[in-house]
């Protein structure tokens, strides 16, 4: 079995960047009454500055990123600022294998925890960060979102 690879997403990759951001976070729109943040995001300028990184299913050809993951590197932690896996690829594992991903990047940058919000109107994600480690550490409203702030210690 290929094994899935997560690269650092490059220019001819912004358009699959924003569809599968796009298509991630749409349902969300009506629920939280507001688009959610990263559907508005500068993807071009994360991806220039080395913050996106992409996913494609093993064994289907070129057909471009499923999932991706958004990352900002800070002084003591890894933020996790969007991580967006396509509906069609929804049951496959790519989440996970985002998440371990993540982890992975964190302890080679040798931060010791990763550090994330969602949407308080996103109960699925309450559901599953908790699932792999992740802790509450705060509820905070900023502007129209209304976040609940987790953490992932790591060492």
């Amino acid at each position: 079995m290929e094994r899935e690879r997560i690269r650092p997403a490059v220019t001819a990759d912004v358009p699959a960047v924003k569809a599968v951001t796009d298509a991630a976070y749409r349902p969300y729109v009506e629920r939280i009454g507001v688009v959610p943040q990263p559907m508005e995001a500068d993807h071009a300028a994360n991806v220039a500055a080395g913050r996106v990184f992409v996913t494609e299913e093993p064994g289907k050809g070129p057909a471009g990123p499923v999932g991706l993951v958004v990352l900002e590197a800070h002084a003591d932690h890894l933020f996790l600022d969007s991580i967006a896996v396509h509906p069609d690829a929804h049951g496959r594992g790519v989440g996970r294998r985002l998440l371990r991903f993540v982890d992975a990047h964190a302890r080679a940058l040798g931060l010791p925890e990763v550090r994330l919000y969602t949407n308080a109107m996103m109960w699925e994600n309450q559901e599953i960060y908790p699932r792999y480690g992740y802790e509450v550490v705060a509820r905070r409203v900023d502007g129209p979102y209304d976040r609940v702030h987790y953490r992932k210690r790591l060492l």
